[in-house]
């Protein structure tokens, strides 16, 4: 019986000391190594999962893979006039910003916006989680048309003229994504309108992520996709003053 214990013993010890090897070799596997593309990162990461891990990033709070040091991740923010949070600047209701027929400054507002959505989210992070209205991810702008007030959201848009919500739509996208030349970039990525995608519009294009999950190392800190799609480098916030 004695001689059972101490088997068992040395089995469980050996499975541990397995599993924090595993976990360590993690560092040289292809999807951590961040001299690959974003695109080879990605299919590597995918094929290690089992079903289940993918099926558990098909939601808006994508579990973590602890084995593959996949942190958890909620795709679930909101910055329609300003980021769901305490403590940040609030714009008007959109309808209300497209009576301005003000695009540049509107991707002024967009900057600050994502400058706080990125100071917001790195306060979350360093305070050890991430839940709804945590993330760098964006549900905005809505581009739908608003002609019928029955639907009841109207002031969620830009209004009823297509071109106008589309100039609008892309200075606010590209605010929150802030690539001018003179600053570092803000926000990974800015879905576009639940209901109504941005590639539906002639002038504008999707800003969806190239990674398929965001909680993967390709993308959180390392990566995001820009307007078009390409990739590029995200930097860190820089200062800015909001007045």
């Amino acid at each position: 019986m004695n001689h059972y214990k101490i088997f068992s013993l040395a089995a469980f010890i050996i499975a541990i000391l397995a599993s924090a090897s595993m976990a360590q070799d993690t560092s040289s596997l292809p999807y951590m190594n961040p001299r690959l593309s974003p695109e080879e990162r990605a299919a590597d990461l995918v094929h290690r999962m089992t079903l289940e891990e993918k099926a558990s990033q098909l939601v808006n709070q994508a579990r973590a893979v602890p084995r593959l040091k996949i942190p958890s991740y909620d795709w679930w923010s909101e910055a329609l006039h300003g980021v769901i949070s305490d403590g940040v600047t609030e714009f008007p209701e959109p309808i209300g910003l497209a009576a301005t027929f003000d695009v540049p400054r509107i991707h002024e507002m967009a900057t600050a916006i994502g400058i706080e959505g990125r100071i917001k989210h790195t306060q979350h992070e360093r305070a050890g989680h991430s839940n709804i209205f945590e993330g760098l991810d964006f549900w905005a702008p809505n581009v739908n048309i608003f002609r019928d007030p029955r639907w009841g959201r109207g002031q969620e848009t830009y209004g009823e003229d297509p071109f106008l919500s589309a100039r609008l739509a892309v200075a606010f996208v590209t605010g929150m994504q802030d690539r001018t030349p003179q600053s570092t970039p803000v926000i990974h990525c800015t879905p576009p309108s639940r209901s109504l995608t941005l590639e539906r519009l002639p002038e504008t294009k999707s800003s969806s992520c190239t990674c398929s999950f965001p909680t993967c190392p390709v993308r959180r800190g390392a990566h995001s996709a820009d307007f078009n799609g390409s990739i590029w480098s995200p930097g860190r916030a820089r200062r800015s003053s909001f007045s």
